[in-house]
């Protein structure tokens, strides 16, 4: 039933197209990418779209469909490893909140309130300008800001799961509490936290972008498309291919893993099919 739904959902479709196209991209980087994309041809500075370079080339000769295709390996990682750091701690700390309530479940929850009063981007802007710009860096501290939605949604989960007959028979049993939360809540409760880091990875790899243009994320000579923006503003009026194709590779990325996981949430969740 979850599959009819999700099948009969196109636009759902049409996003798991576009993050499985990028993440095959991606890998298959080093073998589909036409040129090098540190390589420098100062013989070919801001060539517009041609025959030899399908995407033109930015202000240093290099190859600007190389270094999208390069680059989305960049921000595919951060996603993917931000997000991870994200429902990790997120999960812990929400399925530890549902299970046990009473004062844990209060000192959990005003922390996840503290959290959520500081405007995320700023407080990884704080963040990231005291460190040393690197690709690491900005993961974990993604990773750090944005598991409060996560951990809502597991306490909210294991607040209806750990009342049902499964787990009373299970703790009648004489399972320990470890057991029952790893072993039987928490698998029923990861739907909606899956559906979340699909939504997560989007965001994350926005936020990338995002530190990479104001330049404080990945570094040149790396690629990223956050900081092929910011090469391709300094040239918008000359040559738009350097912000206009590496804009819609994050628009086309971030708009894929939004409708994917859109769609995944109405085909799990019951009310929200039409």
């Amino acid at each position: 039933m979850f599959w009819r739904y999700f099948w009969e959902n196109k636009l759902a479709v049409a996003g798991g197209v576009v993050v499985v196209t990028l993440l095959l991209v991606s890998l298959l980087a080093p073998y589909i990418a036409p040129y090098d994309p540190s390589y420098i041809d100062v013989k070919n500075v801001l060539v517009p779209p041609c025959k030899e370079h399908l995407l033109g080339t930015d202000q240093l000769g290099r190859d600007v469909l190389s270094r999208i295709i390069w680059g989305g390996r960049v921000s595919l990682l951060v996603g993917f490893v931000a997000v991870g750091i994200a429902v990790a701690i997120g999960t812990l700390l929400g399925a530890v909140a549902g299970y046990y309530g009473g004062w844990v479940d209060g000192l959990i929850m005003r922390f996840v309130d503290i959290m959520l009063c500081f405007p995320a981007f700023f407080l990884i802007l704080a963040v990231v300008a005291l460190l040393e710009p690197s690709i690491w860096n900005i993961m974990v501290v993604i990773g750090l800001t944005s598991w409060m939605g996560v951990a809502r949604l597991v306490r909210a989960e294991f607040l209806s799961l750990k009342e049902r007959e499964f787990v009373l028979a299970a703790r009648s049993q004489g399972a320990s509490d470890l057991r029952i939360i790893f072993s039987h809540i928490l698998p029923n409760a990861l739907g909606p936290v899956f559906v979340a880091a699909i939504l997560g990875i989007g965001a994350a790899i926005l936020t990338e972008s995002a530190l990479s243009f104001l330049g404080i994320g990945v570094q040149p000579p790396t690629p990223s498309w956050g900081n092929m923006l910011t090469a391709g503003k300094d040239n918008i009026e000359i040559a738009y291919w350097l912000s206009l194709f590496p804009g819609l590779a994050i628009l086309i990325t971030v708009l894929g893993y939004n409708l994917l996981g859109e769609g995944l949430r109405d085909a799990l969740d019951p009310r929200l099919r039409t």
